[in-house]
C-alpha cells in the first residue's frame, strides 16, 4: 500500500526569541519608550497603564495585551498602582501577523494559560532574569530542560492562532449563569473586594450563598489549593504591591490587610514568597523599580 503524506500548514511561525519577561513594577514606574524591528506585545497581569503605541495613548487594566508591530514606537507609564505585566518580543514573518497591527484584546482563559506556560518555560530555560526591563539578549542556561525554547514558540504561536482564531470578538466571554466558573468568578472577586477585611469561611459561604463543602470542592478543583488558602495569597499579593508602591510601611500595610499584628504578617509572608518583607523590599527587582532608592532608604520604610 502507497502511502501519501499531508505536509501540515503553517501559516504562522515564530522565527525568534528577542525578550520574555515578567515585571512587577513600581506604581511611579514609567519607561520613555523604544522603537525596534520586531513584533512584541504587552498583557496586564494586574493593575492599570498607560501604554503609547505611535501617536496613539491608551489605559489599559486586568486582562488587556496589546501588540506592538515592528518599527513603532511605544512606551509606558504606571498611574500609581504597581501593576504586574508579561512583555514578550518576537520575530513572524507570517502575513497573518497583520490582524495584530493596531490590535488591543483581552485574554481568556486559555490565553493566560499560554502566557503562563511561556513564562514558566522561559525561566527554565534562560538564566536572564525576566524582571530586568534592560534585557537585550537572553542567555541560554548551560543545562536547560529538553525542548524548551520549543515549547516556547509552540505556546507563543498558539497563542497568536488563537487569538486571530477569536477574530473581532472579546476573548473574554460571559460565563453561563449558574455555571461552576460563575460561582468561582464571583466569589474570587467577593475575595478581592474585601482583601483588607478580616472573613471567615461561614461568613465567606454564607455571603455567597454556597455550601462549604461545594466551595472548597470548587476551589480545590480550579486553584489546587482551599478558599481560605486563596484568600492568603491575595492578601501577600496584595502586600507585595503595597510594598512597590512605598507610601507605607510595613506595621501599616498589616494594619490594611487585616493583620492582627506586624509579626504575624512577616510569617505569612515570609511563608507565601520565601522572603521577609524586607527582603523583598531590598531586593533587586524593587530597586531596579524605584531609579534613586537607596538600600538605606528601603530600610527606613520598615
Amino acid at each position: 500500500m502507497a502511502y501519501t503524506p499531508l505536509h501540515p500548514q503553517k501559516p504562522l511561525s515564530v522565527e525568534a526569541l528577542y525578550t520574555v519577561h515578567y515585571f512587577e513594577y513600581s506604581g511611579s514606574y514609567a519607561f520613555p519608550g523604544e522603537t525596534h524591528d520586531f513584533w512584541e506585545f504587552l498583557y496586564v497581569d494586574k493593575g492599570i497603564l498607560r501604554v503609547t503605541a505611535g501617536e496613539r495613548t491608551w489605559e489599559l487594566s486586568t486582562g488587556q495585551m496589546i501588540f506592538h508591530q515592528p518599527g513603532e514606537f511605544h512606551a509606558l507609564s504606571a498611574l500609581g498602582v504597581a501593576p504586574d505585566l508579561v512583555v514578550v518580543s518576537f520575530a513572524c514573518q507570517s502575513p497573518c501577523m497583520d490582524f495584530f497591527r493596531n490590535l488591543i484584546t483581552h485574554a481568556g482563559a486559555e490565553e493566560r494559560a499560554l502566557l503562563a506556560r511561556i513564562i514558566e518555560e522561559s525561566r527554565a530555560a534562560f538564566s536572564t532574569p525576566l524582571n530586568s526591563p534592560y534585557t537585550t539578549l537572553m542567555e541560554r542556561r548551560t543545562e536547560q530542560p529538553f525542548g524548551s525554547e520549543q515549547l516556547i514558540c509552540a505556546a507563543l504561536e498558539e497563542l497568536l492562532i488563537r487569538l486571530i482564531r477569536h477574530g473581532d470578538h472579546p476573548a473574554v466571554k460571559p460565563l453561563p449563569t449558574g455555571s461552576q466558573d460563575e460561582t468561582i468568578a464571583r466569589v474570587t472577586a467577593y475575595l478581592e473586594q474585601h482583601v483588607e477585611n478580616t472573613l471567615t469561611m461561614e461568613q465567606i459561604c454564607r455571603d455567597n450563598l454556597i455550601g462549604r463543602s461545594q466551595l472548597q470542592k470548587l476551589f480545590h478543583a480550579q486553584t489546587s489549593g482551599g478558599v481560605m488558602e486563596y484568600f492568603s495569597r491575595l492578601k501577600i499579593q496584595a502586600a507585595r504591591r503595597l510594598i512597590r508602591e512605598g507610601r507605607l510601611n510595613f506595621t501599616q500595610i498589616a494594619s490594611r490587610l487585616g493583620y492582627q499584628s506586624i509579626h504575624y504578617f512577616s510569617r505569612r509572608f515570609h511563608l507565601i514568597t520565601g522572603m521577609t518583607p524586607s527582603e523583598y523590599a531590598h531586593s533587586v527587582k524593587i530597586l531596579a523599580e524605584l531609579p534613586g532608592t537607596s538600600v538605606d532608604d528601603r530600610t527606613n520604610n520598615g
